[in-house]
């Protein structure tokens, strides 16, 4: 791949990296923690004091708090569950490769920082908002559509968090959001300004693409022994097999729990009882009202109405306006004015007027603009909403209380085998595999992705420490682990391999020599024969030619989805043809770029609006990163390098 051309997987981390939730901290407290916990990664918001069990090195002091060297694994932990929602196949080792290592101390440092600054300027979060953006998350209601405290205590225990850490963290967004608010409104960008950045996406690129598989080479000669042995030296580290640990697991899931979850009569009943004004009989209105301060004014007002003109008319010829109120039963109407009131309004038919009735605000003339009735339901009717919304309220019950009784069982230092015999679960084994769930010795098994979870935990541990509880998904779902055995690192000798080994170096050779006969090929293009020629040229029995073209805003709508070839076509000048390495080491890539056309005129609005949309980000981005520097400087933020220097070389050691 060109240098010009980021691999897809650093295109995404700079994406994410470069954006306002990346160069800071997430600013809005509703949806970062909304989307934590939907994604069950509240594990993202524990700070402070680290892990139990002894001091943590400092990473980083910002005024009275302070960063340890846990806190920030966890925040990594933390951004690599969340960057795999979109990227499934990330790895930690790959996020710190493109930089997340920074980004997350950064974003950590940044948000810490704001918050101490919001406090010096007397910025807060009162407790009663804090509590309101806690119980507005969806993934904490429960089937009432209110605040669930049993869901809540779950997703907590799951993640070792506190009630306090978490308030504390929505506290701290919320203190951010106050601070970045003005700068939402200052990223307005111009139209003449944005106007010659939108004309670029119209630029379209014209060229060829020429293709030499290796598999063109073809094999060659036998490889000597000799040659096989350079090459199994040279390469010992492609054929080491890595670390592998055996597990036995059991799995707990809701369809486990699903029986004991099962609501009883007795439980039906109780609930239809207590719920009994929602499933009688009831009446709902839509309404039209208008409040009068004098009798007579508002004497005629309800004549005019009651002879045929429309309420909002008849109001608006005497300076007032007509509320409209839709779905009110009688009882929240009279809560909200008067009972005298809600009588006379719900006495009259569809279309009717009540009024004029003395209510809280003066005289008021209300004429019904729609009635609905709902019949009553009977407990046998319903039966079915009652069973679908206790069951589910008892089973997230029941899975708390399992992981809970286990969480206790592995604290008495209750062992693997008397938890599950106790608790009747069914056990898998798992044969010795690598952390990415590949068993060598059998590589036609497909690892489990369900496991994914538990085989990150049993790579993280050391094996001594017993049973783990892993928790798997956002269904409440969880495992209990142990590693039985670890496999050590170790290269099979060569007698072993030797059919893989002369396999890899056929395939090597090949690839070598494609790219030497994909030089040549460049080398006749850029000095004028045309590329079809210069193929037809090798002798070798090749694709034919594709033609390619593409415009700026095609590339830039696919970003790391774009094909290799369109990338590296607009980071090359005309009339130049470049070499690129094809998908999975298939061969090499001929680009030959003939054209660049440039449109007249200006771009279509739509096209122009995005562009401004697009730089008043970027320009938002500025001012906050801008921000975050200066809060920093003020603040005088220490930054232990050493200590970040030691972690950083801790986390990003290969396995061993």
């Amino acid at each position: 791949m060109p240098k010009d051309a980021p691999s897809p997987m650093l295109s995404l981390f700079r994406r994410l990296i470069a954006s306002r939730l990346g160069a800071v901290i997430a600013l809005a407290a509703l949806i970062v923690i909304a989307i934590a916990f939907v994604i069950g990664d509240i594990g993202g918001l524990k700070l402070g004091g680290g892990a139990q069990g002894g001091p943590q090195a400092v990473i980083a002091t910002i005024g009275s708090q302070k960063v340890t060297a846990a806190d920030l694994r966890e925040r990594i932990k933390s951004d690599v569950a969340n960057f795999r929602q979109q990227q499934p196949t990330l790895t930690e080792q790959q996020y710190l490769a493109a930089g997340g290592f920074e980004g997350t101390l950064n974003r950590l440092i940044g948000g810490i920082a704001l918050e101490e600054f919001g406090k010096q300027l007397g910025l807060a979060a009162p407790k009663k908002l804090v509590d309101q953006q806690l119980a507005a998350i969806p993934g904490l209601q429960g089937v009432d559509g209110k605040f669930n405290n049993d869901v809540y205590k779950q997703l907590l225990q799951q993640r070792g968090l506190t009630d306090r850490q978490v308030r504390a963290d929505i506290a701290r967004s919320i203190v951010i959001e106050q601070l970045q608010l003005p700068i939402q409104g200052a990223t307005q960008v111009p139209t003449k300004l944005a106007e010659p950045y939108a004309a670029l996406l119209l630029e379209e690129r014209t060229g060829q693409v020429g293709f030499i598989p290796a598999q063109a080479i073809g094999a060659g000669a036998v490889p000597t022994a000799e040659e096989l042995k350079s090459y199994y030296q040279r390469n010992q580290a492609r054929f080491r097999i890595p670390e592998r640990r055996a597990l036995r697991v059991a799995v707990v899931t809701p369809d486990t729990l699903k029986a004991a979850a099962t609501p009883s009569e007795a439980e039906i009943a109780a609930a239809y009882r207590a719920q009994a004004a929602r499933f009688a009989a009831r009446e709902t209105r839509d309404l039209a009202q208008v409040v009068v301060s004098g009798q007579a004014q508002a004497d005629a007002l309800a004549a005019k109405v009651r002879g045929g003109t429309p309420i909002a008319a008849a109001a608006k010829a005497i300076g007032l306006e007509a509320a409209t109120l839709t779905g009110v039963d009688q009882a929240g109407y009279a809560a909200q004015t008067t009972p005298e009131l809600a009588k006379a309004v719900f006495a009259v038919p569809q279309g009717g007027v009540a009024g004029p009735v003395k209510g809280p605000l003066g005289l008021t003339v209300v004429q019904v603009q729609k009635v609905a009735k709902q019949a009553a339901q009977s407990e046998a009717q319903a039966r079915a909403t009652l069973i679908a919304e206790l069951g589910k309220a008892k089973l997230a019950k029941a899975l708390s209380d399992a992981q809970e009784q286990i969480g206790d069982a592995i604290d008495a230092k209750g062992t693997f085998a008397d938890i599950v015999a106790k608790r009747k679960l069914v056990v898998e084994a798992v044969p010795p595999v690598t952390a990415a769930g590949i068993d060598p010795t059998n590589p036609d098994r497909r690892p489990n992705p369900a496991l994914a979870p538990v085989l990150d935990a049993a790579f993280k541990i050391d094996p001594s420490e017993g049973p783990q509880l892993v928790p798997l998904g956002q269904d409440g779902s969880f495992a209990l682990m142990i590693v039985d055995r670890v496999l050590p690192p170790f290269t099979p000798p060569l007698a072993e391999l030797r059919d893989v080994v002369a396999r890899g170096f056929t395939i090597d050779r090949a690839q070598r020599r494609a790219r030497e006969v994909a030089a040549q090929v460049v080398a006749k293009v850029n000095k004028g024969t045309p590329l079809a020629q210069a193929l037809e040229e090798t002798g070798l029995a090749l694709p034919p030619v594709q033609p390619l073209r593409a415009a700026r805003a095609q590339l830039e709508l696919m970003g790391a989805r774009a094909p290799a070839p369109v990338t590296l076509a607009f980071a090359m000048a005309p009339k130049k043809a470049k070499l690129q390495a094809a998908p999975d080491g298939q061969g090499w890539l001929i680009v030959y770029l003939d054209k660049i056309t440039r449109r007249d005129g200006a771009a279509p609005p739509q096209i122009v609006s995005a562009r401004q949309a697009e730089l008043g980000q970027n320009i938002g981005n500025e001012y906050l990163e801008q921000l975050v520097r200066a809060v920093r400087d003020q603040l005088k933020v220490k930054v232990d390098e050493a200590e970040v220097a030691k972690l950083r070389a801790e986390l990003t050691e290969q396995p061993r």
